[in-house]
């Protein structure tokens, strides 16, 4: 919509909302607000727009009127549960939607919503009842077909999208019942008929090694291939770099440089340099200089900030950039000769940065190191010591300055939350055969330090500069979780200090200090970080609350991450004095919607490895039906509790086989409670279970609880 267009539609529906105006038909509002001839079709046009979204209504004499009804528009999610919310663009709270309020609207569909409570009582939500459906946001889905003699239907992997999908003979062809397909949706039905679809892709039989992730990715819309244009630009990328063609960059190839990865990890993009200089430190954070490939709305560029992140999955990565640069030209790999942007910081005795330096640079890195290797070395092995012997010294100086950066974080209020994540190992047909956490070390920490380092430094010279940024932010959370967390926390004698509705970082980070070691700090530790919102992208500089810090964005991952790009080129831009008024502008209109679409990708790149995980731990759990072992309790709802083993995988012991009583909820201690018995099943206890059930559909895990009863069990306890 064009803004004259956008500022007509504003005007038009301001006079028919205005407390004065008295219905008029459009002749008369067309003569009232002088609408020339040649703007009559668009006008009505906008009358007929106002109508569908719900803004004003029409009586049956054609006179315009507001609307009788409060009215909003939102997207609706719906639960597997049947009920569902509607999101609306600048409103805290969601509205409860009941089954029988749905109005035939299904999972992401943009709708018109009566508002039928708005202000609830306490306890209760907003509620309210869609009327329309202005655009329907699921026009694929990934399912299972089965096949009867004359038809076929698709049943949705999405159990959001609550409806079988009725595919013709024709399309079944000689696909047989089992396969994985990806329906397009024809028509979404009504009330007594089912939506109709075309399968459009076979994604392979059911039981097909590797097709159940397969599925889950195209089912939730991750492109897997990349098209002709993004190709031919890539063919045109060299694949070395030519020394002499950089005569301008900084050539710091002499200095001692390692990447320090994963063993796995391909698209390496960030290298370490770090020396003495007097009683500091000179630490060198070079990253590939990406945008000097990916330019500015070429088809690489727009394919990026289309997928926004890379997927880290267990079985594969999808790329946001193609392997060519991401494992290629761009990866900063081993005696390679590299283009790098590099933030070269003088950091004090304290961890201070004193001085910093940003450069373009030309690099060549003499390790890949992994983060295994170093924390070998750093432990004294000497295996490892004596292979890399030139650079040991420059790993212990690692290890210090990251001690003196986590210290200086920790001082201002920094929280770390040290949950270990999921490590699932597949065989080759893509079976989970092992599951175990994986534990930092210390050189995972010394790169986090670093690359932290980095992005603040980066982002306080730019917001100074007052020049338009992508930053990273973490707001600070809701009152009124926090005012539940509180009223949990006194349970234990613990209390948090906060003012005007707000607390400061610095008092959830002394919490976790005061509780760790002690028998409650999974349980209070959890609940601190469900109190707290998720980090975004932003085009304004705000407060990082897990971080506490004001300045803080991503600069050091380009291959994976499009802000990160994205700020690449406004510091390069910044660099070469190409800064103009007119850049200005530029940056200030689009960057908002990089933000928001960086977010949304990055927040769908969770949900799909979130969503792999739980299948790959399910259908790991699922061998091992009736084995006992002990785990801790980390979750307590409604319906049952949360029990996580050692290795990670979580299942849940349903309220209903809870032994000897009946139980309820105790959201005040976050508890369940025998009515009778008054026994309590709490957070953070240790809990015996025996695997009970597995649904691969749902990816549940079903535990009972085991009580004072001998059992076998294997040594590792996995067998």
């Amino acid at each position: 919509m064009t803004d004259k267009r956008f500022n007509r539609k504003k005007k038009i529906k301001a006079l028919i909302n205005d407390p004065y105006y008295q219905p008029m038909k459009q002749r008369e509002i067309g003569y009232l607000m002088q609408v020339a001839p040649e703007d009559r079709d668009e006008f009505v046009e906008i009358l007929n727009e106002l109508v569908e979204e719900g803004s004003i209504e029409v009586s049956k004499r054609g006179k315009y009127m507001p609307p009788s009804v409060k009215t909003v528009k939102g997207t609706f999610s719906c639960t597997s549960k049947g009920f569902g919310f509607v999101t609306v663009e600048g409103e805290d709270d969601d509205y409860y939607i009941h089954e029988k309020n749905m109005n035939g609207a299904f999972h992401e569909d943009t709708v018109l919503m009566q508002v039928l409570d708005d202000h609830p009582t306490s306890g209760r939500r907003k509620e309210g009842k869609i009327i329309k459906i202005l655009e329907r946001g699921i026009k694929t889905v990934v399912g299972t077909l089965q096949k009867n003699q004359n038809f076929g239907f698709v049943i949705p992997d999405n159990l959001r999208f609550d409806s079988d999908i009725f595919v013709s003979k024709s399309q079944c062809k000689n696909l047989t019942s089992g396969f994985k397909v990806m329906v397009e949706i024809t028509d979404y039905g009504d009330a007594r008929r089912s939506p109709e679809g075309k399968i459009i892709e076979v994604l392979g039989h059911k039981d097909d090694p590797r097709v159940d992730i397969l599925s889950i990715v195209k089912a939730y819309g991750i492109p897997t291939q990349f098209e002709d244009d993004v190709k031919q630009q890539v063919d045109t990328i060299p694949s070395q770099i030519k020394a002499s063609d950089y005569k301008d960059r900084m050539d710091i190839r002499d200095w001692p440089m390692v990447t320090i990865d994963g063993e796995d990890a391909k698209d390496l993009d960030d290298a370490i340099t770090l020396s003495r200089k007097g009683k500091n430190y000179l630490l060198g954070v070079h990253i590939a200089d990406v945008s000097e490939y990916v330019t500015e709305y070429s088809p690489l560029d727009k394919e990026a900030l289309k997928r926004g992140t890379s997927v880290y999955l267990v079985d594969r990565v999808i790329p946001m950039l193609p392997h060519q640069l991401s494992n290629g030209i761009c990866s900063l790999n081993q005696v390679c000769d590299r283009l790098a942007l590099s933030c070269i910081m003088e950091v004090d005795s304290s961890g201070k940065v004193v001085d910093h330096q940003i450069a373009e640079t030309l690099i060549n890195v003499d390790h890949r190191m992994t983060y295994t290797s170093v924390a070998k070395i750093l432990d004294g092995d000497m295996e490892e010591r004596n292979k890399y012997e030139d650079f040991v010294e420059m790993f212990e100086l690692m290890k210090e300055l990251s001690d003196i950066l986590r210290h200086r974080r920790h001082e201002r209020g920094s929280i770390d939350f040290d949950f270990p994540e999921s490590k699932i190992i597949l065989d080759e047909k893509g079976r989970p055969v092992d599951v175990y956490p994986q534990v930092r070390n210390a050189a995972t920490k010394i790169i986090e330090d670093f690359m932290l380092c980095a992005n603040e430094t980066i982002a306080e010279e730019f917001y100074w500069r007052e020049i338009p940024f992508l930053y990273r932010i973490h707001e600070i959370p809701d009152h009124e979780k926090i005012d539940k967390l509180q009223v949990f926390l006194q349970n234990f004698g613990i209390y948090l200090k906060s003012s005007h509705d707000e607390i400061h970082p610095k008092e959830v980070q002394k919490l976790l200090t005061k509780i760790e070691g002690t028998p409650e700090e999974p349980l209070i530790s959890r609940l601190t970080l469900r109190s707290m919102k998720q980090a975004k992208y932003s085009a304004y500089s705000s407060m990082h609350f897990g971080l506490s810090t004001r300045y803080y964005c991503h600069f050091t991952s380009p291959i994976r991450r499009y802000p990160d790009l994205q700020i690449h080129r406004i510091i390069k831009e910044t660099l070469h004095n190409k800064f103009t008024t007119r850049r200005f502008s530029h940056y200030d209109a689009i960057l908002p919607k990089v933000a928001e679409q960086s977010s949304k990708m990055e927040r769908r790149a969770e949900e799909v490895e979130r969503e792999v995980c739980k299948l790959k731990k399910a259908e790991y759990m699922r061998r091992r039906i009736g084995e006992v072992h002990e785990g801790i309790i980390s979750g307590v709802t409604n319906w049952g509790i949360y029990v996580e083993l050692p290795n990670t995988i979580e299942g849940m012991v349903h309220v209903s086989i809870l032994p000897g009583d009946y139980y309820y909820y105790d959201e005040k201690t976050y508890s369940m409670v025998g009515e009778r018995t008054g026994r309590t099943f709490k957070l953070g206890e240790k809990a015996k279970i025996r695997v009970k059930d597995v649904d691969m559909m749902l990816k549940n895990i079903d535990f009972e609880l085991v009580e004072d009863e001998d059992y076998e069990q294997s040594e590792d306890g996995w067998n």
